[in-house]
Parts: C-alpha cells; sequence; structure tokens
C-alpha cells in the first residue's frame, strides 16, 4: 500500500533522484540530443533543397529533350523532305535523259531508214531503167530490123522533140 499512498520520504528521494538524472541529462545528453535532432533537421532540408532541385532540374531537362525531340523531328521531316526533292529530280533528269536519248535514238532510225529507203528507191530506178534499156533495145531491134524504119522513127523522134 505504500506505493499507492507513498510516504513523504520516498517522494523526497525520488525527487531528488529525478533532479539529479535531469541534470544529468540536461548537462550531457541534451545539447549531443538536440545537436544531432539539428544536424537531422538540417540533412534532411538539405536533401528536400536538393530534391527539389533535382526535381526542378528533371523538368528542365524533359523540356530540353522534348524541345531536341521536337527539332530532331522536324529535322527529320526537312531531311526526308529534302531527299524527296533530290528523288524526284533525279527521276525528271533521268525521264528527260531517256526522252532525249529515245528521240535521238528514234531520229537516228528515222534518217536510216529514210536513208536506205532513198538508196533502195535509187536501185530500183536504176534497175528499172537497165530493165526498160534493154527491153526498148529489143523492142527497138525487132521493129527496126531494116534501115528505112530506122530512119523513119529517128525524123519522127527529132520532130517531135523540140531543142531550144
Amino acid at each position: 500500500m505504500e506505493l499507492v499512498n507513498p510516504g513523504l520520504g520516498l517522494i523526497f528521494w525520488m525527487s531528488l533522484s529525478f533532479g539529479v538524472v535531469l541534470f544529468v541529462l540536461k548537462k550531457f545528453a541534451w545539447p549531443i540530443i538536440a545537436e544531432s535532432l539539428a544536424e537531422r533537421e538540417e540533412n534532411i532540408e538539405e536533401a528536400l533543397r536538393l530534391a527539389e532541385a533535382t526535381r526542378e532540374e528533371m523538368k528542365k531537362l524533359k523540356l530540353d529533350n522534348e524541345e531536341l525531340l521536337r527539332e530532331a523531328k522536324e529535322e527529320r521531316v526537312a531531311i526526308i523532305n529534302e531527299a524527296r526533292k533530290i528523288r524526284e529530280k533525279m527521276l525528271d533528269d533521268a525521264r528527260t535523259r531517256g526522252n532525249e536519248e529515245a528521240d535521238r535514238i528514234v531520229e537516228s532510225a528515222k534518217q536510216r531508214i529514210q536513208n536506205e529507203r532513198n538508196a533502195a528507191i535509187v536501185d530500183i530506178k536504176n534497175e528499172i531503167a537497165d530493165i526498160s534499156i534493154q527491153i526498148a533495145e529489143k523492142i527497138l531491134r525487132e521493129k527496126m530490123s531494116d534501115a528505112k524504119a530506122q530512119k523513119d522513127f529517128v525524123n519522127k523522134l527529132i520532130s517531135e522533140t523540140q531543142l531550144n
């Protein structure tokens, strides 16, 4: 029962013990604990500042990355458009050169055909002339076997031919 109703001596000694423990703690433990708490609080604040700075840096890097990505996309589009233009120009040049070459080949073929045609016509005319002369010669020999018929025929030709 003494613990429920403590005596005056017990209260005195407990108060004195509490005071001594409080004094020792205040003198030796509280400054170290307070310093550790202050250091811990400072470390936490520094970590929070660093985290906030890192977050801001990450936002900035994200914006920079997005800007770089946008620029890269624009550059890619520009390169693709330039490549398309170059390809179209090359195709147009190739078509033009092909058409010019085809026209030159066709013109050359036409010229060769015309030359061969003219040569064939000349050959045919010469052949016809030779055949005609041979036929005329045979006909004249046949019809003009006598001298009087030849003289009459020559006179007739001379009279028909007009001399200038």
